[in-house]
């Protein structure tokens, strides 16, 4: 598994997380463009292609990137107005609305690949929605709407379903989502039946594993189980913390890796060790992962742009030499 370069959630460290300044964007795109080791973008995908202005995303890429497009801003945000809503929904009205929303899902990476000139979004992250505490979701439901998902036109994009933490009794949530067991017999009963060219596959958050499980090696045996049932597709690198520190405690505030004697900026109180990653990778070594990469939020908000780009390249770097 010798990845040389990595997909990167990019808008998590963006200077505009709590807003919209195109000029400063602009300037943050175009240093991305300088990073060592970044493949491409994860992408989040909120109902349109760009949450802000889909021509200046189009101006300001890199063409040479790819990209993974998660859905899980847009499904946070149509939760937040619907709870019945996803793709695992027992509300027939919120899985369709779940399904409209992956129509326009689909119709954007169809944009993106047409300005590009190629297949450019790589996979799309799916979400076990809604939250359990709010709404009813199955493992039923989910399976019939990713039948109905297999059967569009995806554009080269392989359809992967990112495991968020599941709810568990007497623990606060943040998604409250489907157990991956559950995911995992609906992938498995979903490529025996339908069979598609891409089979389906699950992401592996770090933070959001560990989130769920308490425990820092909870996604190690997330990993271990998703690769036991043959639909490890992907990792994703993001922290966690049970402190109060400006990234909150069980809060998916993708912390980044903890700082170290190789690792000079970096977050603390962060569960996500040079370690742990090093641990994740070497379970999946020889294995073609789909999606590999980091996901980190800046703190302070009020970070420069120069502050957020050597976070950046300091935990790429970490991340790439952990890969060896």
């Amino acid at each position: 598994m010798a990845f040389m370069t990595y997909f990167l959630g990019a808008y998590a460290a963006s200077p505009n997380v709590t807003g919209w300044d195109p000029v400063l964007e602009t300037a943050y795109y175009q240093q991305l463009k300088q990073l060592p080791h970044l493949k491409g973008l994860e992408h989040p995908f909120v109902g349109r292609l760009h949450p802000h202005d889909d021509q200046w995303f189009l101006t300001n890429i890199d063409p040479a990137w790819d990209y993974v497009f998660t859905t899980i801003p847009g499904v946070m945000n149509a939760l937040s107005q619907n709870p019945s809503f996803g793709l695992a929904s027992l509300d027939e009205a919120g899985r369709q609305a779940a399904l409209d929303f992956m129509w326009q899902a689909n119709q954007a990476v169809a944009t993106l690949n047409q300005h590009v000139g190629r297949a450019a979004v790589t996979a799309i992250m799916l979400h076990s929605a809604p939250a359990r505490h709010k709404a009813d979701g199955s493992a039923a439901a989910l399976e019939k709407s990713l039948a109905v998902l297999l059967s569009w036109d995806w554009h080269g994009a392989q359809l992967l379903l990112e495991h968020c933490d599941a709810l568990v009794p007497g623990q606060k949530p943040s998604k409250g989502f489907l157990s991956l067991q559950d995911e995992l017999q609906v992938l498995a009963a979903v490529n025996s039946q339908v069979r598609p060219l891409k089979p389906l596959g699950i992401v592996i958050n770090w933070g959001r594993s560990v989130l769920e499980t308490r425990d820092p090696s909870g996604a190690l045996q997330h990993i271990e189980a998703a690769k036991a049932h043959g639909v490890l597709q992907g990792i994703m690198f993001s922290g966690i913390s049970d402190q109060a520190t400006a990234y909150g405690a069980w809060q998916d505030s993708h912390q980044p890796i903890k700082n170290s004697e190789t690792l000079l900026v970096g977050e603390p109180g962060s569960w996500l060790t040079e370690q742990a990653i090093q641990q994740c990778l070497q379970t999946c070594n020889g294995m073609a992962l789909t999606v590999l990469g980091l996901k980190i939020g800046i703190r302070p908000l009020s970070a420069t742009l120069t502050e957020r780009m050597q976070y950046l390249q300091a935990q790429l770097a970490l991340l790439a030499s952990s890969n060896t």
